[in-house]
Parts: structure tokens; C-alpha cells; sequence
């Protein structure tokens, strides 16, 4: 299927930010810039390919049994249902990156397990070591992937467990993939609610947020990392993010902040913080020199 969006779309900045990690089983991108990604639909599981064609239009192909209904999503999920009519840049740094990156939209997967999985593997610790353990469980207890192995991969991808599955793990395998008792009491409960958790992607998003951290947990930061993925959220700010508030102040204001200051400070862009991060981050702008403390690597696979 071959669409022209009804917004400028740069599919490496918008569908960019579902990969995690260097080696993520259920992401690749292709030499030829396209990108691939597998999902669970209603219907089973799908391998999807998005490409550019020319300069305004994007194309989707689909393997597997939910094939039918990754093609129907594939418009949403790349951002059209994203308006950024509303967005006023406010200050020039904004501005030229709003006028150079015409094209970054907010994508909105609709899947609310495949994003609050890994996202709960990045709480409180580096993120190279939650990466590592999302590639080993995916590996581990997912499906292979319907239809061809992208040029450049020696193995077929991989579809993310399903809720059950996550919910059946045992307590040695998460230990052998580095991944703390805490982290995976959060994954197992939350894979108990799968379905109520679904339900989350049709609702506003503040009852979504209220939703999601109705879950033993899952916090502010979590509920906003699936809700810049799985609800197309351009205002999902992730306060509590280690680096976020530092990030921002620099970029933006020059000093260190902490998280309310953020909060206090990214108000005149109500409806759309998660935009101005985005813009910031796909323009280069630097924020805080890195001199100051850095989160520590914990080894739980030792505990």
C-alpha cells in the first residue's frame, strides 16, 4: 500500500523512536532506509516494512497473519493522526527547528504492552543494560517473525512476547537477563492487566496516564514512555527521566533544573513538551555538558 500522508512525514525521525537499542529483534532498519518492525494485531502477528517513495509519499508491506491489519494501521501509526497546527515554536531556537524538521510527527502504535514492556526495563538503571535485557527475553520467549529476513540480518526478527507469556516467565530467566525482582514484578503484574491496559490507547490521555499507573510500578516517567509511542501523546514529557530536566534546562535556558522547574518552565508549550523534546533532540541542540555524575551499571545477574 502506497499513501501520501496529509502532513510533510521524515519516517527516520518519526518511527525512529520504537527501536531499542543497537540489535533490537523487533526493529531493523534497512541499508536501503527502510524500516522494519513486527507487531501483534488482533489478527496475529505481522512483520511490517515502511519506506519513502519520492519525496511525499511513504509505503507499507506487511508479512503474517495480522499482515491485513498492520497495512490499515500503517497511516496512524506514522503520524496522521498528528496536527501541529497548534504548536507555537514560541522562540527562534524552536522556530528554525520547527522550519528545518517540517517532516517529524508523533507516531501512535496503539500497543500498549509493547512499549510499557521495555519501558519498565529502563527504570533505574543505563539504558544500554535495559537494551541488553530486552534483546535476551525477546530472543528467549518471543515468536520468530513472519515472512522475509531483511538483507543484513543473519536470523529472522523477532515479535515481543505476548502478555502471557511475559506473565509466565521465571524468576531465574529475568535474573539471567539482568533484570532486578522489582522490574519484573512490575512486568508480570502489569501482563495480569494486559487487556484492561489495551483499552488505555482510546482514551484521552489523561485517563490513559491514570490508567497506566493504576499499575504498582509504573510512574509518571513510564506512563508518558508508552504514551509517546503507543498514544501519539505530542505532550508526554517524561518527568523523572535522569537526564530530561538537565537536558532542557541547557538546551533551552542555559542552568541545570530540576524536575518541577522543567514542568514550571515548558508551560508556555502545553499540548505539545514532547514535541519541543523531539525537536530539540532531531536538531542537534546540545544541553548539559557531560561532566556531571552518571547513573551506575548494576550488575543484578551477580545479586
Amino acid at each position: 500500500m502506497t499513501w501520501t500522508p496529509r502532513h510533510p512525514t521524515d519516517l527516520a525521525r518519526t518511527v525512529g523512536v520504537l527501536r531499542r537499542g543497537a540489535g533490537d529483534p523487533t526493529f531493523h532498519r534497512g541499508a536501503d532506509g527502510s524500516f522494519w518492525r513486527t507487531t501483534r494485531t488482533t489478527s496475529g502477528v505481522a512483520t511490517v516494512r515502511y519506506s519513502q517513495v519520492g519525496a511525499v509519499e511513504l509505503r507499507v508491506q506487511a508479512w503474517g497473519p495480522g499482515a491485513a491489519d498492520a497495512a490499515a494501521e500503517a497511516p496512524v501509526v506514522l503520524g496522521e493522526g498528528d496536527d501541529p497546527a497548534s504548536f507555537d515554536p514560541i522562540i527562534p531556537l524552536l522556530a528554525e527547528a520547527h522550519r528545518r524538521i517540517p517532516g517529524l510527527r508523533m507516531l501512535r502504535t496503539g500497543r500498549v504492552i509493547e512499549s510499557l514492556v521495555p519501558a519498565i526495563l529502563e527504570q533505574k538503571v543505563i539504558t544500554l543494560q535495559a537494551h541488553d535485557s530486552w534483546r535476551a527475553l525477546v530472543h528467549r520467549f518471543g515468536d520468530d517473525a513472519p515472512g522475509p529476513v531483511p538483507s543484513g540480518l543473519a536470523r529472522p526478527m523477532k515479535v515481543a512476547p505476548t502478555a502471557e507469556v511475559w506473565r509466565r516467565i521465571p524468576s531465574w530467566e529475568w535474573h539471567r537477563a539482568g533484570v532486578d525482582p522489582q522490574r519484573s514484578r512490575t512486568i508480570v503484574n502489569a501482563a495480569r492487566y494486559a487487556a484492561r491496559l489495551e483499552e488505555a490507547s482510546g482514551m484521552s490521555p489523561a485517563d490513559a496516564a491514570a490508567r497506566l499507573m493504576l499499575m504498582p510500578g509504573v510512574g509518571v516517567w513510564t506512563a508518558a514512555e508508552v504514551a509517546q509511542r503507543a498514544f501519539g501523546d505530542p505532550d508526554a514529557l517524561a518527568v523523572g527521566d535522569y537526564h530530561l530536566a538537565n537536558y532542557l534546562g541547557h538546551a533551552l535556558w542555559g542552568r541545570d533544573m530540576t524536575d518541577d522547574e522543567m514542568v514550571e518552565a515548558m508551560a508556555p508549550w502545553a499540548g505539545h513538551r514532547q514535541r519541543v523534546v523531539r525537536l530539540l533532540g532531531a536538531a542537534g541542540v546540545a544541553g548539559r555538558p557531560k561532566r556531571g555524575p552518571r547513573m551506575p551499571f548494576v550488575d543484578h545477574r551477580a545479586r
